[in-house]
């Protein structure tokens, strides 16, 4: 299988690392975690909780330069060992290779011409990394008895990465190798270039997800140190700040769902060859073989001879693909803006209001948005003539409440999209201006395309506001008639998709005090008037839902942690997946 594992210590610019006494690095690191556990800080200050967590960071990074395990040589040395192990293991090998798409990084290249839906590439169960293989490793006892471990499927492959990769005799070990060495989600920038995010929509995420990675690092460096469950990992000696950076992120950027061996559930897993793909627009073509037991992808399009193959990753917006893959897209057709909108806890129709859009299940914007119709509105939707059905006309713009609420409505979204068009720090003529320099870092640039596409989105919002407002005042000083709703209508208000092209996306509903300011926050969803969370997974749609709550784990570990990316699913066709430069 060619040449053999090398591993090396990797040296400081000096050559040698600084000695560090176990105390001391524990004393960083629980000054650390206590920093990341702290309560949130008040709007504002998100960004003075990063540079002070960041700090903390660099500061134990320093200590522990030199400390990481890394393979010799360069990633692409290995891609012949990945092949040669993958056809040992019956994964299909014959109609590509591995090669370098420059600006794309590497990805699969056509060796013979393949038609559009052939069944090109298949996988065995064997060679995935999954939640379930980290059960049965050296991994195991811990995870029997750490609860974050056993609820967040993704932090557990991040670990049992770096346990097969200080493994020598790793199964996985041609897959680990061929892994890049490093990434560019916002995890690698330098402050200077996540500073540029700043005043986006986007930023919360990035700051979020900065520190949530420190705090499991700090986490499970005390719980690999301590606990007797973990005495035997290879870890213990060398677990760096850096190591776990790089766990996170090839875990970020490749994690999948696949049905468990029974098919009862689902698992997260790691695809080796298979993630080498690159994204372009299309349609979901992979799916996972519960009979044959292996994930199975067929051709997005008709490939020539040395073309590259893609494969769509799902319909996630720039954002999604910057935090979670490292990268921007520039012909994103499911690019988007998320806000929050909230509800008045103190307005006399709360509990109406509530009622209703838990009922809807906030299938759109623009339902959220109709509600707010007066007293005599509501009843009609919880009480009146056809209610059960009517209540899903809120989601289609077919169906007005009224004249005088659709114009609230699209006024409301005209005038909020201008409004956080004017918290950019720069304009869109200067973002382009900006994109023209040469010099530029690739980091920065993927910032500013990113900062640049988000006003563009909130620019079409505020225009299409305002088309939208003239349009039914239009309708109202004409005295038009209401179209009415009949139950006939329903197959119509199951397949439109007359709101789905407004390209700011409701992401929570929330209680909000009266004059408080609406933010942009992650995702959620209403119920009875309260808060429901869930951990991210990209659904088909688009559409982020929250992965698994963590109600019964205790208040310090459950404030510890949070998930480090988001996954999907290859089962039934769902799926989405990496890019690695």
């Amino acid at each position: 299988m060619g040449k053999k594992s090398r591993v090396k210590t990797q040296k400081s610019g000096s050559g040698a690392s600084a000695v560090v006494s176990p105390k001391e690095m524990m004393n960083l690191i629980s000054e650390l975690l206590q920093k990341c556990s702290s309560a949130a800080p008040s709007a504002g200050k998100e960004w003075e909780e990063y540079t002070q967590i960041r700090g903390l960071v660099e500061k134990i990074r320093k200590k522990q330069k030199g400390m990481s395990i890394v393979f010799e040589g360069s990633r692409e040395d290995y891609f012949s060992d990945l092949m040669a192990w993958a056809q040992e293991n019956g994964a299909s090998c014959d109609g590509f290779t591995v090669a370098d798409f420059g600006a794309e990084g590497y990805g699969l290249q056509a060796t013979r011409d393949i038609k559009a839906e052939e069944l090109f590439l298949w996988i065995p169960r064997k060679m995935l990394m999954t939640v379930e293989s980290a059960q049965n490793s050296i991994l195991g006892p811990l995870y029997s008895q750490d609860r974050i471990l056993q609820a967040m499927g993704n932090v557990t492959l991040a670990l049992h990465l770096l346990c097969e990769r200080a493994n020598p005799a790793s199964s996985w070990l041609p897959y680990i190798r061929s892994l890049p060495q490093d990434y560019d989600t916002p995890l690698y920038y330098q402050q200077e270039e996540v500073q540029l995010l700043l005043g986006t929509q986007a930023v919360q995420d990035v700051l979020s997800q900065y520190k949530n990675t420190a705090r499991q690092y700090a986490y499970f460096y005390k719980l690999v140190q301590t606990h007797p469950a973990a005495s035997k990992l290879p870890l213990k000696d060398s677990f760096t700040f850096d190591d776990y950076r790089w766990a996170v992120s090839s875990v970020m950027t490749r994690q999948n769902q696949i049905p468990t061996e029974d098919g009862s559930r689902v698992t997260l897993a790691l695809i080796p060859l298979w993630d080498m793909c690159n994204h372009t627009n299309g349609l979901i073509t992979t799916g996972y073989n519960l009979e044959d037991d292996r994930c199975e992808c067929v051709a997005l399009q008709d490939y020539k001879e040395n073309e590259q193959i893609y494969i769509f990753y799902g319909t996630r917006s720039n954002a999604e693909f910057v935090i979670h893959n490292g990268f921007f897209f520039q012909d994103n057709a499911h690019d988007r803006v998320k806000i929050k909108l909230g509800v008045s806890k103190s307005e006399r129709l709360y509990a109406m209001k509530a009622e209703v859009l838990a009922r809807a299940g906030i299938p759109a914007l623009a339902a959220v948005l109709r509600s707010v119709f007066n007293v005599e509105e509501l009843k009609d939707y919880l009480l009146g003539d056809g209610a059960i059905n009517k209540i899903f006309t809120l989601g289609n713009s077919e169906f007005p409440v009224s004249w005088e609420n659709e114009i609230k409505l699209w006024t409301f979204l005209e005038t909020r999209a201008a409004l956080l068009l004017k918290t950019y720090k720069t304009t869109s003529e200067e973002d382009r201006s900006m994109l023209e320099k040469p010099d530029l870092s690739l980091h920065s640039r993927v910032a500013i395309q990113l900062r640049l596409a988000e006003k563009q989105i909130l620019e079409k919002a505020s225009a299409s506001g305002r088309s939208k407002r003239m349009h039914f005042e239009k309708k109202l000083e004409e005295e038009a008639p209401l179209p009415r709703y009949e139950e006939s209508d329903i197959a119509l208000l199951e397949n439109t998709d007359a709101d789905a092209k407004l390209p700011i996306i409701l992401r929570k509903l929330e209680e909000v005090e009266e004059g408080q300011e609406i933010q942009v926050e992650e995702d959620g969803h209403l119920l009875n008037g309260e808060k429901a969370m869930y951990g991210m997974n990209m659904e088909a749609n688009g559409d982020p839902v929250q992965q698994e709550t963590q109600e019964k784990v205790s208040k310090d570990v459950n404030s510890a942690l949070d998930s480090v990316g988001s996954s999907n699913a290859t089962q039934k066709g769902q799926r989405e997946k990496k890019i690695a430069k």
